[in-house]
């Protein structure tokens, strides 16, 4: 194996859940700032841009900012000023991510006209009976769907919550559309974070919680895939998923060692 250059980290469940560190998740970070490998915290969060992101972890001791973090609303908003330059978007999100949407044409809450893009984000509970009829009308007057991701759930403090996923599949079937999905898994957003970190997907660690968006996805765009048993890991889903990961440690605070024997 080639040497390892540069390492991609999702947050949530793998640095922190409810933004509150795992153990030894801020010494291993430490150690690769001490180690001067590239790095890029890459989430699909939604419900916070990446400035009050790189905040909060500041506060508990992690050494980034908000330079070093990609999320999917920034990708998103790259993906729609190329691919639809001008279009009104409907945006169904759980918090506010307006400073991340840069470029994008945001309608009001009570603006009747048709849209171009209905653009999902995170569950929460913004998304109400009449926030998805309304996208379904717009979807079945021709909108585009765009889901930033599509995870089924994700762990806070309170345990696992269910997530976007399970309504992006609704108003496909509801509406007979197909989603364009942004963020992990796809590949515009892995190479994003590979420009972002100057890496080839040869040389990058990919390091996740979710097997099949963090991990295998990752591992298809040739990136090396690390899962961590924490978070929203599941010893079933890691038993029945699509494929092998990589690695598998228990936990980010095992990184640094892992790094050691690839080296």
């Amino acid at each position: 194996m080639r040497p390892i250059r540069a390492v991609l980290i999702d947050i949530d469940g793998v640095l922190t859940v409810s933004m509150r560190p795992l153990p030894g998740t801020v010494a291993a970070m430490q150690w690769l700032r001490s180690a001067a490998l590239p790095l890029a915290l890459v989430t699909n969060t939604t419900s916070h841009p990446r400035a009050a992101i790189a905040a909060a972890l500041a506060g508990e001791g992690f050494p980034v900012s908000a330079a070093d973090i990609l999320t999917a609303p920034t990708i998103a908003a790259a993906y729609l000023n190329e691919r639809y330059p001008g279009g009104r978007c409907l945006l169904l999100n759980s918090g506010e991510i307006g400073e991340d949407l840069a470029g994008v044409t945001l309608v009001r809450g009570n603006d009747p006209g048709q849209v171009d893009v209905v653009l999902v984000g995170g569950a929460g509970p913004e998304l109400s009976y009449q926030a998805l009829n309304r996208a379904f009308g717009q979807l079945q007057g021709g909108a585009k769907l765009v889901a930033m991701h599509r995870g089924l759930y994700w762990r806070t403090s309170e345990g696992l919550q269910l997530d976007i996923g399970a309504f992006v599949t609704g108003l496909e079937q509801a509406a007979g559309t197909q989603a364009e999905v942004v963020g992990k898994p796809a590949a515009a957003f892995f190479a994003a974070a590979l420009a972002h970190v100057g890496a080839a997907a040869a040389d990058t660690l990919m390091v996740g919680d979710d097997i099949e968006n963090d991990v295998l996805g990752a591992q298809c765009h040739g990136l090396t895939g690390v899962l961590v048993k924490t978070g929203k890991y599941l010893p079933a889903t890691h038993r029945d998923a699509s494929g092998t990961p990589d690695h598998v440690i228990d936990s980010f605070a095992d990184l640094p060692a892992l790094i050691g024997r690839l080296s």
